[in-house]
């Protein structure tokens, strides 16, 4: 099985939108192997246009002049990727994260090169061109690389084929596939599904964006994808997280082992060098909120990649991502559910629970969506069922000694937790009986 559990990893696109280098994503692959890899981080991802030698700051370039092989298929541009030069592609640069012990994966938008069709390259394998195969009429609204293909001429299937072949060839593991899923595209997304089974390497394919995507979709996503984002891009802004709340909670009943709806990108750390939005930065969230990220995403079991310069990012935020609870949540909990949605005054009080796979260990997560702090009692049959008041349980707190925590501001008072909990913020606890 591909994916068992949530991915997690680093990804280009937060910190250096469409122009990363070779030299940056190896910076950062050597901080994730020596930090953050013995806590599960493991997969390197180069983020969209990274066959755009024209790629710019805050935006896409209209009739770039992207880098194609002979057969339409996109190559990485070498003036960012030196070591693509000569045909190599991505091989190179595979091979310097494989060494690494990480995973390498690739972006990708839906369809074929608009600059394929006006050169009218042969679609490899076949008699057909980009011309006979590419669809004008369905094309991404927010990017210009690509026209769509048209899934009722076979071409469109063989061209899949031959651009999946290539990225196996280059020993890619991990697809980002883009402009899938709003609208959402059934014929599309099975028939990269179809050409990376044909491709013979095993490769985990996570479509993009999720505006409005429904879970009407999930067998459909099961039996094509291993990851599935539930959103549009988000963002370091309080607005994006408290919005994820209601989606996750929709989304998390339905996580299995190699299926997992994503939350998306974790802006972390220092973010913004050149990135599609905003200037170079460290995460505008507070510490309260980005505990309160991701307990949030942990719980639900979220994928987990982070957008952060990590050779830049301060030592707490490295410090905050190898908590142990995050590895031990995201990867080896189970039936993580909203169980308490609470409006409390002009906020929320909202209680996630779960359980370990393994043991009597259960995790609970009291969320405060309010401008200040408060102390909020939630009993432990809302956690833990309606046995809880047989047994007798200890608190841990979870994100005690990170930085501004606040770990002394937890109890059990009779058949109840008690906590304080910050503005934006969680208490996590893991629940042990005695």
């Amino acid at each position: 099985m591909l994916a068992p559990t949530p991915p997690m990893g680093w990804n280009s696109w937060d910190c250096y939108g469409t122009t990363v280098t070779e030299a940056e994503v190896l910076a950062n692959a050597r901080v994730l192997r020596d930090r953050l890899l013995p806590h599960g981080w493991d997969t390197v991802v180069v983020d969209i246009a990274w066959y755009d030698p024209t790629a710019r700051s805050h935006g896409y370039n209209a009739d770039a002049p992207v880098e194609l092989d002979a057969f339409g298929r996109q190559l990485p541009a070498p003036g960012r990727f030196p070591s693509s030069a000569g045909g190599a592609g991505f091989r190179p640069l595979a091979d310097a994260v494989h060494a690494m012990g990480l995973r390498f994966g690739v972006h990708i938008m839906r369809g074929i090169p608009r600059r394929a069709f006006e050169l009218d390259l042969p679609v490899l394998g076949t008699s057909w061109t980009a011309r006979d195969v590419a669809d004008r009429d369905h094309v991404c609204v927010w990017n210009p690389d690509n026209y769509g293909l048209n899934h009722d001429h076979p071409g469109a299937q063989a061209w899949y084929d031959a651009q999946v072949a290539q990225f196996a060839d280059w020993g890619v593991d991990f697809i980002k596939a883009d402009d899938m899923q709003a609208p959402y595209y059934h014929r599309e997304i099975a028939a990269y599904a179809a050409a990376i089974s044909r491709s013979g390497r095993p490769m985990v394919l996570s479509l993009s964006p999720g505006t409005h995507l429904s879970t009407r979709h999930v067998e459909h996503l099961r039996a094509n994808a291993q990851m599935w984002r539930v959103s549009d891009d988000l963002w370091d802004r309080w607005e994006d997280v408290h919005a994820q709340f209601a989606r996750l909670a929709r989304w998390a009943p339905l996580q299995r082992p190699g299926g997992w709806a994503d939350a998306d990108m974790l802006p972390l750390g220092r973010i913004g060098l050149r990135a599609e939005r905003g200037e170079p930065r460290d995460s505008r969230l507070t510490w309260d909120e980005q505990r309160t990220l991701l307990t949030l995403w942990c719980m639900a079991r979220s994928p987990l990649m982070l957008g952060a310069d990590l050779p830049s990012t301060d030592e707490a935020t490295l410090g905050l991502l190898t908590v142990p609870a995050v590895g031990e949540v995201v990867r080896g909990s189970t039936d993580g559910a909203e169980v308490v949605r609470e409006p409390v005054d002009d906020a929320e009080l909202i209680v996630w629970a779960a359980r370990a796979a393994e043991g009597d260990r259960a995790y609970a997560a009291l969320f405060w969506t309010g401008t200040s702090a408060r102390t909020v009692r939630v009993p432990l049959a809302s956690v833990l069922g309606s046995g809880a008041g047989a047994r007798s349980w200890s608190l841990t707190d979870l994100w005690a000694g990170t930085r501004d925590a606040t770990p002394d501001g937890h109890r059990i008072a009779g058949d109840a937790i008690e906590a304080a909990v910050p503005a934006h913020g969680v208490r996590w606890l893991a629940i042990d009986p005695l």
